[in-house]
């Protein structure tokens, strides 16, 4: 069946869900979804679902038309989940300052969840992501109207490896969230892609939040650490930015090179720019990466302009982390 208007424009009117499923599935299969998304998890259908036409989302739900969910990750790496119970931690006490109930989604369930979603994926090599939103119910401000909230996940198929190559950063003129928004791991996410866009417009990797003190912030999707003259590493407070989860490993890590004399120090705490630049070394840090070495800012190189060997020590400890440490959860394959 067809419509039409003055126009002359002829849009299809689908009266079945079998021909909506067909257009999908033909979709899908001219893609490369099902290679890249092998499974997802939905609770408004309650399993697991390998087929991508049907990885959906209502469109009533109000993480979709209000921006009222919460979100994290997880690397997946030799079939193994990568700091998961951090993420998840993190995941919950989002979703509490987003004033989502978790109630009908215990933290064990969240992660069983996650764990069989992977399994039934059988990808060993990406990432997971995971949503909790106010849930589908009308198309009003208030979750009043939403029953129930909303779980999502999907796995995501990726041939990632360490970063080690240097990239360019600049410093975005895209205002900042405030620290409410800023430091919950939330869906409102315009601000970081306009920085981004910023970012490549200007043919940089990725830009740099500087606040109206002048400290340094955060990236839009990366925390920044930076190597001092004298050989200390510097992350900024995570008072009024996302506190990240790879960030918080790498400053756990880190004493280890303080050990071998490597550095001096390890420390948070609030940096200016002008600091920052003087930095002998500074790199990207996030889940993906983990490390990711900046050699130029705004223009000028950072140091010598070239990749330094503490922030490729970092993410050496990292990435080992990654590949053996204990925050490592093997997924229960079959066969």
């Amino acid at each position: 069946m067809q419509g039409g208007d003055s126009d002359g424009v002829v849009v299809p009117v689908y009266e079945s869900g079998a021909e909506v499923l067909q257009k999908l599935q033909d979709k899908c299969s001219s893609n490369t979804n099902r290679s890249t998304y092998p499974a997802m998890y939905s609770s408004v259908v309650g399993g697991i679902i390998l087929d991508p036409a049907m990885m959906v989302l209502p469109i009533d739900d109000h993480m979709v038309h209000r921006g009222h969910g919460v979100f994290d990750t997880a690397m997946l790496l030799d079939g193994c989940l990568y700091e998961l119970d951090a993420h998840l931690d993190r995941f919950l006490r989002s979703a509490a300052k987003a004033r989502i109930d978790t109630a009908p989604f215990p933290r064990d369930a969240l992660r069983s969840i996650l764990l069989q979603m992977t399994a039934a994926s059988g990808c060993r090599k990406g990432s997971i992501r995971y949503w909790l939103s106010a849930g589908p119910g009308d198309f009003l401000l208030s979750s009043a109207g939403c029953p129930a909230p909303a779980f999502y996940a999907v796995v995501i198929a990726a041939d990632y490896d360490q970063c080690r190559d240097g990239v360019r950063a600049v410093t975005t003129s895209v205002p900042m969230k405030p620290p409410l928004f800023a430091t919950v791991k939330n869906v409102n996410y315009l601000p970081n892609v306009l920085s981004i866009m910023d970012a490549e417009d200007r043919g940089a990797f990725a830009a740099v939040w500087v606040d109206d003190q002048g400290y340094v912030a955060e990236g839009p999707m990366v925390n920044v650490a930076f190597i001092t003259p004298d050989r200390e590493l510097v992350l900024p407070a995570f008072d009024k930015i996302l506190s990240g989860c790879t960030a918080k490993r790498l400053l756990a890590l880190a004493p280890k090179l303080v050990d071998a004399g490597l550095l001096t120090a390890v420390a948070t705490r609030n940096i200016t720019a002008e600091d920052a630049r003087r930095s002998v070394e500074m790199a990207f840090v996030g889940s993906g990466l983990p490390v990711l070495p900046v050699v130029e800012w705004d223009g000028n190189p950072i140091g010598d302009g070239e990749v330094g060997q503490l922030m490729m020590a970092l993410s050496d400890l990292l990435w080992e982390d990654m590949k053996s440490g204990p925050d490592r959860i093997a997924v229960p394959y079959s066969g």
